[in-house]
């Protein structure tokens, strides 16, 4: 599916996340997405992972495992809206998501693997959409939004938190 979404296809707040994909190709800036990311990933050390650039302010492993979280809400939300499902669904709360995945107990080496599976994974689903499906519309935390800005959403989303771990963490 091509094309950049309406601004009638997301909340306004989410356009933070979907103006930082230029491509009219959603599939293509998926899969651009995941080698240079994999490969800044293998900059970090483990050690370094755990670093907070302020107090209060997420390590490198939650800030990698909230993009994991988010990319797997989101791509539900798009299977859900995809497969014809019309009951809305609920938020998504980056605030009690991060506490409660303890990210900081687990290896950067397996937030790294956990991200490239959730990445995979959500290049399968979407290459294998039908092209009305893309245009498909449900209503997720009081919102409605298609597919394809929720493709949309899950790349702009991982661009916006790797260029705060460029400018903040690294």
């Amino acid at each position: 599916m091509t094309g950049r979404p309406a601004p009638t296809e997301a909340a306004h707040y989410y356009f933070t996340y979907i103006d930082c994909i230029a491509s009219d190709d959603i599939l293509a800036a998926l899969e651009s997405q995941l080698d240079p990311t994999l490969r800044l990933a293998a900059t970090i050390s483990e050690e370094q992972s755990l670093h907070r650039y302020a107090p209060g302010k997420w390590s490198i492993r939650e800030l990698l495992n909230h993009v994991s979280d988010t990319e797997r809400v989101f791509l539900y939300r798009a299977l859900w809206f995809a497969r014809g499902f019309e009951t809305p669904l609920p938020s998504f709360d980056q605030e009690v998501a991060v506490p409660f995945a303890a990210a900081d107990q687990f290896s950067w080496a397996s937030h790294v693997e956990e991200f490239r599976a959730v990445r995979l994974a959500t290049l399968a689903f979407f290459r294998n959409l039908s092209a009305e499906a893309w245009t498909r519309t449900g209503v997720a935390n009081g919102n409605a939004v298609t597919v394809r800005a929720l493709a949309y959403i899950i790349a702009g989303h991982l661009a916006h938190h790797t260029a705060i771990l460029r400018q903040r963490y690294l």
